[in-house]
């Protein structure tokens, strides 16, 4: 479905964005993995994407840093020649009641989640727009959409993630380029399994489970293949209804 193409997924080491890298590179495209915190994870990553017969680096960088992320989106450029695939996964989460909130916690969350989406978008604008094509995929959260208690930062971050989506979409759609959100609700991941109440939780979704990475990875295939060429600027909820 994507063999020749090539993705670059922010956070692809661990959770959600590994499980995206690695079902891309099931389906053919090479990997460009950016991570901030294992390298271990992310050589991980890389050495099973490779197992699929593709080509799959490995690169650090806080996407936050609005330079680092040029150097590296530029250096990877350099090295596969050409990016038609973009997924914005770096996400972090600092988590409290507005109340007692710090600033540097409120900043950190909003200057990875969306600073950080907001960079990769930028720098490589110009060359999705020289190549008239581009895949943009980039991943919200339910509770941007709803809101949550105790998460006002992660909340801002992810409503931010989705208005930028839809303003990208209508920028660079006549180039060609395709810009969408996924809003995961719960996922089985690092960030979430240290959830209280998860019987609480268990009630309030439509379907009783709590969602898998690879429910969110599936879709994130569909958006980057050319069966999704006449859909761009949509927030696509992977909530198992929780937000019915």
């Amino acid at each position: 479905m994507l063999k020749g193409k090539n993705a670059v997924i922010t956070g692809g080491s661990r959770g959600i964005g590994r499980a995206i890298a690695l079902k891309l590179a099931a389906e053919g495209a090479n990997i460009a993995v950016i991570y901030n915190g294992s390298e271990e994870k992310a050589r991980e990553t890389c050495t099973e994407a490779r197992s699929f017969g593709v080509e799959a680096e490995c690169y650090k960088c806080n996407v936050s840093d609005f330079n680092e992320v040029k150097e590296t989106l530029d250096k990877i450029i350099k090295e596969m020649n050409r990016i038609d695939i973009l997924v914005n996964n770096a996400g972090v989460a600092r988590d409290g009641l507005i109340y007692s909130m710090k600033e540097e916690a409120f900043d950190m969350v909003i200057d990875t989640n969306l600073k950080g989406t907001f960079n990769t978008i930028k720098h490589l604008t110009g060359h999705f727009i020289k190549n008239r094509s581009g895949k943009i995929i980039n991943i919200s959260s339910i509770v941007g959409i709803t809101g949550n208690a105790g998460q006002a930062n992660y909340s801002a971050s992810k409503a931010g993630v989705i208005g930028l989506t839809k303003a990208v979409a209508k920028e660079l759609g006549s180039r060609g380029i395709n810009c969408n959100a996924i809003a995961p609700g719960f996922i089985e991941t690092d960030m979430t399994e240290k959830l209280t109440k998860r019987e609480e939780l268990l009630k309030a979704i439509t379907l009783g489970r709590i969602g898998k990475t690879e429910d969110v990875a599936e879709l994130a295939l569909f958006l980057a293949s050319d069966k999704a060429s006449y859909i761009t600027g949509e927030v696509i909820r992977v909530d198992g209804g929780l937000a019915i």
